[in-house]
Parts: structure tokens; C-alpha cells; sequence
């Protein structure tokens, strides 16, 4: 499918990522949450971790899964943007949400989130999407309940030893949010 956003923006389209995208998947996350040019879009996790969020074999996990689809979004044939979606219990988890940070502000993001809440309702019959957020990210967390997620009051510890991130402030942790589908 094919959309155009805004005037400053040329066609959107979504497809699913294949495993020929997981290189170019892993950049684009890790310039979005990590490092000197993710602080070019307000996405940036640079002042709380360092290191990298997610390397090309997870990625290739991720498309392989039965139950998980990365959904990308694509302005021409440049990735701009990636989600993705896992099958749980009942729901759908929504994360790896990213724009590129040069074009995050231009109403992208709220779209691409609409299209990915539909995939994954029409892929797996859910009514329910939930993401978890690093709890100190306030605007995050207020960006997205201006989508319509709810803060569950649920919370658990940022894992402080995956390998590949180090914590830059001590006790981060994730916060749960939902959001009921139509």
C-alpha cells in the first residue's frame, strides 16, 4: 500500500522485512536509539545506554519467527522506518518502532503506527496491542498515549547485562502500556 503523508513528504509504502533487509534493519534502529545521530530525532536513548540496541542476526530471528513480522516502512525504496509486531497470548507486542530521526516530526510516525496496529489485527485477529517503554522517557510515554495507549502500571528492570548495552544511569527500567483495538 501507497499513501502520501504530507506535501514535504514523497509516497509512504509498508511491506514486510525480508531477511535480505536485517543489515540495513539493525542500522537504521541503532541510528534511531543510539549514538551521535539518533540525537538528530527525539527517539534517542543516547544519555541513558550505550552501545548497540539490536545486531543483524536478532533481526534475522525476528523475520524468521512464525509468530513476529518486522513491518517496514519505505518512502520510495529507502527504508525509513521499522516496527515490529509479535504474536502473544491474546495481543500483539509493538516494538522496535522507529523513523529515521532526520524525518521524525512530519506525522510519519503516527502514521505508520495506525498501519501497524491495523497489520497486526488483520494478521493475527487481535484486539489488543501492548509495548513496553523505558519509564524515564517521559515524552515518549506521551507521545504515545496521544495514540491511545494506556499506562498499565506495570514495570519491570531493563536488563543490566544483555551483552550489548551498557546502562549511562542506574535502575532503568521498562513501563507497560496498552492499547485496546477497534
Amino acid at each position: 500500500m501507497t499513501e502520501n503523508i504530507s506535501s514535504n513528504t514523497t509516497a509512504i509504502s509498508f511491506r514486510p522485512a525480508v531477511e535480505a533487509d536485517s543489515d540495513i534493519i539493525a542500522a537504521l534502529v541503532n541510528s534511531a536509539y543510539r549514538g551521535d545521530s539518533s540525537r538528530q530525532g527525539w527517539t534517542t536513548e543516547a544519555d541513558l545506554l550505550q552501545g548497540s540496541r539490536i545486531f543483524p542476526p536478532e533481526v534475522r530471528e525476528l523475520i524468521a519467527s512464525p509468530n513476529s513480522v518486522i513491518l517496514l516502512c519505505l518512502q520510495g525504496e529507502d527504508i525509513i522506518g521499522c516496527v515490529n509486531l509479535e504474536k502473544t497470548e491474546g495481543a500483539a507486542y509493538l516494538g522496535m518502532f522507529v523513523v529515521r530521526p532526520v524525518l521524525q516530526g512530519n506525522g510519519i510516525g503516527k502514521h505508520f503506527m495506525q498501519t501497524a496496529e491495523k497489520y497486526a489485527q488483520e494478521l493475527w485477529g487481535i484486539q489488543k496491542i501492548w509495548m513496553t517503554v523505558i519509564s524515564v522517557r517521559k515524552e515518549l510515554i506521551a507521545y504515545y498515549e496521544r495514540r491511545g495507549y494506556a499506562r498499565t502500571g506495570r514495570f519491570k528492570p531493563f536488563p543490566s547485562d544483555n551483552g550489548k548495552e551498557q546502562m549511562l544511569v542506574e535502575n532503568l527500567q521498562f513501563e507497560e502500556m496498552e492499547k485496546i483495538l477497534n
